[in-house]
């Protein structure tokens, strides 16, 4: 299951007390529009802005990430973006520091420090427009400038745009030579202000340009508004950063997507080509950075982890059917929410055959639903569950494995569904996969603490918990980070069968080649 963002009406109208307001969490875009520095700062800088955020335990400020280097300017407006989510009902810190880059050291220290501010996240959305400008300090005597930071929540629009574009007798800016033109797209904001959000390369010497394609999400162009403004402005690079104006043009995605397989045509002086090709609308599993993503090359977090246990465990299954469920997805055709979905789409028959079916299930599934949060897993615990209460004499045991990347959403009901689950035929194993903090998995895994809900402890531990970034093999070997995986995950199962058998007083059966072994099914 794959958080996603939870709409609000604006960020700008963000109130603590209206009831419109659906979840405490949303995921917003963080951004740096501006910089401003003052005559302290070195004629030709490079600035940067490193972002921290403070850990709410140990109050440590730890590095989030840092923006691009801009060239040979006191004023530079930055295009990287920061993803955060936002907790209403948490305070959260964040510092900004603004360095001047003078070597090529990836150590922040080595570079020359021109300032640094502080504030919430709270105080960024809560502002006007999501826009908050801040004064830089930290350099005794001196003025070093002020800082504008904007926040807007993203829309759940999932489509990725890629063009190309190209211009033909742009004005001739330089003394000798030609123009050397590059691009900056702009989108708009509801308060009337423009936000940085792309910048292409520079063609040097030329006044018909063809700038190489890029791709940029949908949602970081106009947040997924098809009709928002979208403002390009076309300048002559120069070496101190005084890059000259040649010209603008607007337009929208809607305006730009009707350019496809054709050249939309946009005057900037002179006239300016544009040819527009865009990917279907997708979800960010398409990415290389998902957890998700279908390399052709090796398999993803999910499908390893699922291979490296299903594997051994289908052995003890006889009819090698396997029920697989999602958790978190929109369905198609009506785009309902669902935490507990048959993979292959069959309400009445939800198996897959042998553990290379579960796969191959999986790989459909994500070409067909969009994943989306909040993460619950209670729903699919609860379905497996009814299916091992029908069957207690001993004669089938069920194990649950559950991959995710996710914090849980519904702790308290998860708790709940485990407790009343332990007195049933029934392992639970969870593979966390991602860099996310996994706590909430920890406390359920029971070795230390046994799991209670309302007062009840559960009756036995059943939950085997593991994040997988334990087991990655540092020389990229899939095959061993597999086997280790599935060695720890599954140590437990024995004893949790042994531990209900003797609960309920079963007996093993005699060896007799008319008895046949207990089946142990398992729910994907």
């Amino acid at each position: 299951s794959k958080s996603s963002s939870i709409m609000m009406a604006s960020i700008g109208e963000f109130d603590p007390l209206n009831t419109r307001v659906p979840a405490t969490k949303i995921e917003c875009v963080f951004s740096f529009l501006h910089a401003s520095f003052l005559a302290s700062t070195p004629p030709l800088s490079l600035p940067v802005v490193v972002l921290y955020l403070q850990a709410v335990g140990t109050k440590e400020w730890r590095e989030f990430g840092r923006t691009e280097v801009i060239d040979n300017t006191r004023n530079p407006d930055f295009v990287r973006k920061f993803v955060l989510d936002f907790f209403f009902e948490e305070k959260q810190n964040l510092r900004f520091d603004v360095y001047n880059v003078d070597s090529r050291s990836c150590n922040i220290s080595k570079h020359d420090f021109l300032g640094q501010t502080f504030c919430t996240l709270g105080e960024i959305i809560g502002s006007t427009g999501g826009r908050l400008e801040r004064t830089l300090s930290g350099i005794p005597g001196k003025k070093c400038g002020v800082i504008i930071l904007t926040a807007e929540e993203l829309s759940n629009c999932r489509d990725i745009a890629t063009m190309q574009l190209c211009a033909n007798k742009l004005d001739k800016k330089d003394f000798f030579g030609k123009s050397d033109p590059f691009l900056v797209f702009y989108r708009s904001n509801e308060d009337g202000t423009f936000t940085i959000c792309h910048k292409t390369e520079v063609i040097k010497n030329t006044l018909n340009p063809v700038w190489q394609s890029f791709t940029i999400p949908v949602r970081a162009l106009c947040n997924g508004d098809y009709d928002r403004t979208v403002k390009v402005d076309v300048y002559d690079w120069d070496r101190d950063g005084s890059h000259d104006f040649i010209g603008e043009f607007t337009t929208s995605y809607r305006e730009l997507s009707r350019g496809q397989n054709q050249f939309n045509v946009y005057e900037v002086r002179h006239n300016m080509e544009m040819a527009c090709y865009f990917i279907p609308p997708s979800s960010y599993k398409d990415l290389p950075t998902s957890l998700h993503y279908m390399s052709p090359y090796q398999m993803n977090a999910y499908a390893m982890a699922l291979k490296a246990v299903g594997e051994i465990i289908q052995d003890y299954d006889s009819d090698k059917l396997f029920p697989a469920y999602g958790f978190g997805a929109k369905l198609p055709p009506d785009g309902k929410i669902s935490h507990a979905f048959p993979l292959n789409g069959d309400n009445d028959n939800p198996n897959c055959v042998g553990i290379e079916g579960v796969l191959e299930t999986y790989f459909q599934s994500l070409r067909a639903v969009q994943l989306y949060g909040p993460t619950n897993f209670a729903p699919v615990i609860n379905k497996v569950a009814n299916c091992a209460a029908e069957i207690t004499d001993g004669s089938q045991y069920f194990v649950l494995l559950m991959i995710t990347d996710g914090v849980i959403s519904d702790m308290v009901q998860t708790k709940e569904a485990v407790v009343n689950a332990a007195s049933l035929p029934l392992s639970i194993i969870i593979v966390g996969v991602g860099p996310a903090e996994f706590d909430a998995m920890e406390e359920l895994d029971g070795d230390e603490v046994r799991v209670s809900s309302r007062g009840r402890l559960a009756e036995r531990d059943i939950v085997q918990f593991v994040p997988f970034r334990d087991y990655i093999d540092r020389s990229g070997n899939q095959v061993l980070s597999m086997a280790r995986l599935a060695k720890d995950v599954l140590a437990e199962i024995p004893d949790q069968l042994l531990s209900f058998m003797k609960s309920r007083g079963i007996e093993p059966r005699p060896a007799l080649s008319s008895s046949p072994l207990p089946q142990l099914h398992r729910h994907i």
